[in-house]
């Protein structure tokens, strides 16, 4: 499914730059990364990196499943790409996105779809306020 929305996009990006006489890119991963996702013909935008290791750790987990072993990511899939949007192959896996210091867990579930990942990996500490005392 995400692949034929991405097969769409390269499509209609096709006939755009058709109308405007430029070269039509020759893969659906250069459509998607040289386009970026501000309109909705667009499609979303993600790294082509990120689908992939989402679908090799699908294929892992299914393999577990078939074998009756426990279902467990046994690692997190690790990235800087934090304005990748979360599209719904990345539901169930576990994250670890780079917040500019150090990588925070997350795990996505279906309320995260059409997010940013680094939505969910805050780079600000909050301000930790000492009490006041009372003046008497």
């Amino acid at each position: 499914q995400i692949l034929q929305q991405a097969i769409d996009c390269a499509m209609r990006a096709a006939l755009v730059l058709l109308r405007r006489r430029r070269p039509v890119p020759s893969s659906i991963s250069a459509c998607t990364r040289s386009f970026g996702a501000r309109s909705k013909w667009k499609g979303p935008f993600f790294e082509m990196d990120l689908l992939q290791a989402a679908r090799n750790t699908h294929e892992e987990l299914n393999a577990l499943r078939r074998s009756g072993k426990a279902v467990i990511q046994k690692e997190p899939i690790r990235t800087d790409s934090r304005m990748s949007t979360i599209i719904p192959e990345f539901v169930g896996l576990r994250f670890e996105v780079h917040n500019g210091n150090s990588y925070k867990p997350v795990v996505v579930s279906e309320d995260m779809i059409g997010h940013k990942l680094g939505e969910f990996a805050p780079t600000r500490k909050r301000a930790i306020h000492p009490a006041k005392s009372e003046a008497k």
